[in-house]
């Protein structure tokens, strides 16, 4: 489980917190999707969950371990993997094989067991034959894929997606969302940042923040049956009304292929 307490962050750089007395807790195994306009705080919340920021105030916990603890860092960041929303900030190999093994490399880990783990990742996300392929060659979706894979490689408990599907077009945007949802159920947690409504769906829970602080928190339903949401988001109520069409067209399809399956 990661518990976040009273979590408050300044940035050297300015007078007013940026997150203000934060209170959430996401359980291993579960699907949370973070949702807020931009600059409401959600990457810099985000960044607190493997240490990259620490609090000003308040705590973070990953399993337990408190991420003010220095000497705990490596393993919080093994467990908790960051997909950056931009993949160039990410990809530093030469080729594809050599930037998915530089993580297990600094873990320590074997040749064999590192050759195993990119080999795994690359298959997961259908990268296979991209081995020796240059990173610059490849496609905006193929990027985001690639920093994955990287993670992957890792093997983390929970995996932190940053606008993965931003900028994308819609054939990429729905390989990356399908490929989270393979991952959650494969029993990855996930944490799912976004500005963009229809991203939430396929969450089972959903953390609405506002101005620093999380206002709405909750099951997906629950979060899109009130009002309050579509007004935080800046969304009218014609967009209101087709994502929640979208919401039940959703579940009248998960309930029908239940119906189908049993």
């Amino acid at each position: 489980m990661i518990e976040i307490e009273s979590l408050s962050y300044r940035y050297e750089d300015t007078t007013e917190d940026i997150l203000k007395g934060i209170d959430l807790c996401i359980a291993e195994g579960s699907y949370l999707a973070l949702i807020g306009r931009n600059g409401c705080g959600k990457t810099t919340l985000v960044k607190h969950l493997n240490a990259l920021l620490l609090p000003s105030s308040g705590r973070v916990t990953i399993d337990g371990m408190d991420s003010a603890v220095a000497p705990l860092w490596g393993e919080i960041r093994t467990r908790v993997g960051m997909v950056f929303q931009n993949p160039d900030h990410q990809i530093i190999g030469m080729t594809v094989e050599e930037d998915v093994a530089f993580g297990p490399e600094n873990l320590g880990l074997s040749f064999p067991e590192i050759t195993k783990r990119v080999a795994h990742a690359l298959e997961t996300l259908g990268l296979e034959g991209f081995e020796k392929r240059f990173p610059q060659s490849l496609s905006g979706g193929e990027k985001r894929l690639l920093s994955l894979a990287g993670v992957l490689a890792m093997e983390p408990r929970y995996i932190v997606f940053d606008e993965p599907a931003a900028y994308l077009d819609p054939a990429a945007r729905s390989l990356i969302i399908g490929t989270i949802k393979k991952l959650h159920a494969a029993g990855t947690t996930i944490i799912h940042v976004t500005h963009d409504p229809r991203d939430i769906l396929a969450a089972q829970q959903v953390a609405l923040m506002d101005r620093g602080g999380v206002a709405l928190f909750g099951a997906v339903a629950e979060v899109l049956g009130r009002d309050d949401t579509f007004r935080i988001l800046g969304m009218d109520a014609a967009e209101a009304r087709a994502l929640r069409g979208q919401m039940a067209a959703q579940t009248d399809s998960a309930v029908t292929d239940g119906g189908e399956r049993g």
